[in-house]
């Protein structure tokens, strides 16, 4: 059964819900008695038969994403069992899905529950002590005065001992201002570290590391314990994984940290990029389908606050089919 994602049918959260359990339960080896249940189900509403097509469309578009991301959430979920100390024989009872359940399970979690599943979010946040939720731009103010402002989605967490002051950057990207006490100010983020030798500068988490900005005064970053350290000045940025730090390039560092202000500012950005920070501020989740579509370049200046506008904006200038579903996700292809 095939549909459209658009339709002039009322559904109704409850029959969404409802659709997506039929989808997770027929993936996995249904009895007779169930397909007859379905069938009555089905059968009752006009709305049930347009709510299952949409979830039916979702699954063909988002076989392969939605097996990805059942894969990294029972991976994560795993680690935020073990962070909460919860007993090992707990920890291995979780079951061993088939490959369609799992991943009709991760479509019923990722659409049905939106945001209130998403295990990797709650194991940053365990051991988080200041946390931004999606949309949210937050500043905080540390005990030493010093405040970081955190983008949306993000979380930190402050560890201030033996003279040193260290902040751990769990997701996104915070920007501080520093003062000055006499005591070293380390960021550590991406199995890097950040110490400050000046006062204004942005730690954005990357794949497999981070980006560092500096808006004034100096900073020195280094990808790992034994690796070399780069000493950043104001309008400069780097970027590291666990192997190496780039050479420093000249920015105009107003333009990567407009976020402060509500503005994303691309110049030639892959396109996976931007939706990568669009769906910081979109309260479900956003996803790409198309990897080739995904390195696409794109330049100019959008408002943070509107990321369903900016994908219209972006699908009129790059070029791409859109569709939303029960107001949690957008697939892009």
């Amino acid at each position: 059964m095939k549909a459209s994602l658009d339709s002039t049918l009322m559904i109704t959260p409850e029959q969404h819900d409802a659709a997506l359990s039929w989808l997770s339960l027929l993936h996995d080896a249904p009895s007779a008695a169930d397909q007859a249940r379905f069938s009555q189900w089905l059968q009752a509403d006009p709305a049930h038969a347009e709510a299952y097509a949409q979830a039916q469309v979702m699954w063909e578009m988002s076989e392969e994403p939605a097996a990805k991301l059942a894969v990294e959430d029972s991976v994560a979920l795993q680690a935020l069992l073990a962070a909460m100390g919860a007993p090992v024989s707990r920890r291995r009872s979780l079951p061993q899905w088939s490959a369609g359940l799992a991943m009709a399970a991760c479509l019923l979690m990722m659409v049905g529950v939106g945001l209130g599943w998403q295990p990797q979010r709650w194991l940053d946040d365990v051991g988080a002590d200041y946390v931004s939720a999606p949309g949210q731009v937050r500043t905080v103010t540390l005990v030493d005065e010093s405040q970081v402002t955190l983008d949306a989605d993000s979380a930190i967490a402050v560890h201030f001992v033996r003279g040193e002051r260290h902040v751990q950057l769990r997701r996104g990207a915070a920007f501080f201002q520093v003062t000055h006490t006499g005591e070293p100010f380390v960021v550590d983020g991406g199995r890097g570290e950040t110490r400050v030798l000046g006062t204004q500068f942005e730690v954005r988490l990357q794949p497999h590391g981070a980006q560092v900005t500096v808006l004034s005064g100096r900073v020195g970053v280094k990808a790992g314990a034994d690796l070399p350290q780069q000493i950043l000045t104001a309008g400069q940025q780097v970027s590291y994984d666990q192997t190496r730090t780039t050479d420093p390039r000249t920015v105009d560092s107003d333009n990567p940290l407009a976020w402060r202000q509500g503005w994303l500012n691309y110049y030639r950005t892959p396109l996976a990029d931007v939706i990568n920070d669009l769906s910081r501020y979109y309260p479900g989740r956003i996803v790409v389908l198309n990897a080739a579509l995904g390195t696409r370049k794109v330049s100019g200046s959008f408002p943070s606050k509107d990321p369903v506008a900016v994908l219209a904006a972006l699908k009129s200038v790059v070029g791409f089919e859109q569709y939303e579903a029960f107001g949690r996700v957008i697939v892009i292809r």
